[in-house]
């Protein structure tokens, strides 16, 4: 295949929600472009973008497909993205090296939170927008309410119709081209012709110029729409809306004739966000930039690294620099990714997204250039884990195979954390939801053959104190020959800026100098594992005050002993305290689910502190205690029916109600048993 002219190139994701269409609409504008002979079916199980066993089963894409096709004079290369919140962090990768978004609506069910956040990652992204409104032959197709909402939600003036609909459900017929309209049914002149009003006001305030031409009532060249559509799109003040049906084909050949006309081409003034700055692309930059987006396990090559072409060209088998780890990397074959399908190509340029096979030190987020640049394009920042599982070996001696496992899967997905909890002893798989911590139990379950007990994790709750308190413990033992003497007297304070200081306030050498460290240090062994329930001790000041040796009996060891058992005993005179952590959520729904939301919350011992409205969502910011949250995705999706989303991060920790206190040391002591 031979280089294609970055004018020529159309770069963009499919997003939106879960089961809205967008991998339909992907297998048909694969076929339409005669890239594939069959259409592609999700139900059928032959979909080009949803072709992994997981996929298969679910009917649903779990991972984002970087495919590619010609149309008319242009070459797309676009990103078919999943839905579900829990795959989310696939959407924000591809999202980061798209030039547009397409967003798709199904017109039965309207906005919803696949749409939301798809619009947010455009937005925080500085991309331009459009929607594909699908599914109107359905019976419960809505076009005006699904476009009001569109409207509603995001500016009536901004999202404004290219193409308006012939017929509704069954009787769905095509597609009016608004601009381009010629032989309008009645039934859709008077809507063709306020929407083709509002584009050319909004068209004509791209300029001045333009303006002021509108304004005298003159006509603008087709050329200056052009320009002026092209400027008011790549800025966002106007956001496309396309209409039809990618299951019947429908508005399709619309839809993509728009993407040709519409969307921006790679080298058409798009901002790169660097780690230092930012670059403007055009058709004058001639550095090769390249950004690894998306890294992969082939089942038939190995490891495939997916990296999109920002400026210059790449050529395949020679030498490139990998920026972010300082080192040369062999680029072998360049791919043409469609599923399974794979086309080597000599070269690539802006725009273009090609596969790497076997790469030695190159991953996700990393920077590549052909040249001595040393840009690096910031990193992805993908959305934070939202659930987590304790993961435990069924057979004994698994731990190694489990914990290579998920470190390698781990690299492919960053919204996956995998890591052994210090104070609770656990390893702890988080990601964003159930579903997708299945699927990665089930694919380590398959790549490492080991048999995998997940638990709910046990809270990393700590211990402080509330007063002064005092202790003195002697440490006497006679064995034959030198025995093991040491008395320390400790006091302990509460610290509330710091986790942990020490002082020595001993005078008259009671306890000599050279005995002063082993008493520190044995106050930080017993820091670990507190009195009340063998968790961390935080927030404490301990001071030796006073004490006694023995000249000959007396010794780093005894002292050690001594001020860990003398430390014990202190906390315990100190008004000891149970602490929890406290986990800040923002949780997003649709209205309705409100008071469902805030009773959940109230039984999760949650407080909410305070309410808004963001994007036609309801948004509700609490605080709960992290032991109430380990369930808390699943029960979302289940009050809202899919259609709730939250984030969360730790907070701070507070002191354990007295009622759950008990309980709580009643677990420990059981759990200290069972070691």
């Amino acid at each position: 295949m031979k280089g294609i002219a970055p004018s020529e190139i159309r770069n963009f994701v499919l997003a939106g929600h879960a089961g809205c269409g967008k991998t339909t609409l992907a297998d048909l504008m694969l076929h339409k472009s005669g890239v594939v002979n069959r259409l592609g079916s999700v139900d059928q199980g032959t979909s080009v973008s949803d072709y992994r066993n997981e996929e298969k089963e679910r009917k649903c894409s779990m991972y984002s497909a970087p495919l590619n096709c010609p149309w008319k004079d242009c070459h797309f290369f676009f990103v078919d993205t999943p839905g579900y919140a829990d795959f989310f962090g696939e959407t924000r990768a591809a999202t980061s090296v798209a030039d547009t978004v397409l967003i798709v609506v199904d017109a039965a069910t309207g906005i919803d939170m696949g749409t939301i956040r798809a619009w947010k990652a455009a937005r925080d992204a500085a991309i331009p927008r459009a929607f594909f409104i699908t599914g109107l032959d359905r019976e419960q197709a809505d076009y005006q309410g699904t476009l009001q909402a569109i409207q509603d939600t995001y500016g009536a003036t901004t999202c404004i119709p290219f193409t308006v609909p012939i017929g509704e459900k069954a009787d769905l017929s095509g597609v009016v081209n608004v601009l381009r309209a010629t032989d309008v049914p009645d039934a859709v002149s008077s809507m063709v012709a306020d929407y083709r009003e509002a584009l050319m006001d909004t068209i004509a305030e791209s300029s001045e110029d333009l303006m002021t031409k509108y304004l005298e009532g003159e006509e603008l060249t087709d050329e200056e729409i052009a320009q002026g559509l092209h400027e008011a799109i790549n800025s966002a003040d106007i956001v496309p809306v396309f209409a039809g049906s990618a299951g019947k084909d429908v508005g399709v050949d619309a839809l993509m004739d728009g993407i040709v006309n519409l969307f921006p081409n790679p080298v058409n003034g798009r901002s790169v966000d660097l780690k230092d700055g930012e670059l403007v692309l055009s058709d004058e930059t001639s550095e090769s930039l390249g950004f690894v987006f998306k890294s992969v396990t082939d089942p038939f090559i190995g490891q495939l690294t997916f990296f999109r072409v920002f400026s210059g060209t790449f050529k395949a088998d020679t030498d490139t620099n990998n920026i972010t780890e300082g080192s040369k990397e062999r680029l072998g074959s360049l791919l043409l990714v469609n599923g399974k399908q794979q086309e080597q190509v000599d070269q690539a340029g802006p725009g273009e997204i090609v596969a790497v096979a076997k790469l030695k030190v190159t991953k996700l987020n990393d920077t590549l250039s052909m040249g001595g640049t040393d840009k690096q394009v910031a990193p992805i920042e993908f959305p934070k884990p939202t659930m987590s599982y304790a993961v435990y070996p069924v057979t004994k001696g698994d731990d190694e195979k489990i914990n290579s496992g998920l470190a390698r899967l781990s690299e492919e997905d960053p919204t996956i954390t995998f890591e052994r909890n210090p104070e609770t002893r656990e390893s702890v798989l988080s990601g964003l939801g159930e579903q997708h911590l299945q699927n990665v139990i089930s694919r380590l379950q398959e790549t490492a053959k080991v048999g995998v007990d997940l638990r709910t994790p046990k809270v990393p709750y700590r211990e402080t104190i509330t007063a002064t308190g005092q202790a003195q413990y002697r440490h006497k033992k006679q064995t034959g020959g030198h025995g093991q003497f040491a008395e320390v007297h400790l006091r302990v304070e509460p610290l509330p800026d710091e986790e942990f200081s020490f002082d020595n306030e001993v005078v008259g050498g009671n306890i000599p100098k050279n005995f002063i460290p082993a008493v520190e240090k044995g106050v930080l062994e017993s820091l670990p594992s507190g009195p009340l329930a063998n968790c961390k001790v935080i927030n404490i000041r301990a001071v030796v005050y006073d004490g006694k040796h023995h000249p000959v009996d007396s010794s780093e060891m005894a002292f050690k002993i001594a001020a860990r058992s003398a430390f014990r005993d202190a906390i315990k005179n100190a008004k000891p305290q149970l602490l929890e952590p406290i986990m800040k959520l923002k949780i997003m729904f649709p209205e309705e689910y409100m008071g469902d939301i805030s009773g959940d919350l109230n039984a999760r011992r949650g407080r909410i502190l305070g309410m808004d409205r963001e994007e036609g969502l309801q948004v509700v910011n609490a605080d709960v205690p992290m032991a109430e949250v380990f369930s808390y995705a699943t029960q979302l999706r289940s009050i809202t029916q899919g259609r709730g989303s939250f984030e969360m991060e730790f907070d701070r920790y507070e002191s354990v109600p007295s009622n759950l206190v008990q309980q709580i040391q009643a677990e420990a002591a059981k759990a200290a048993e069972e070691e």
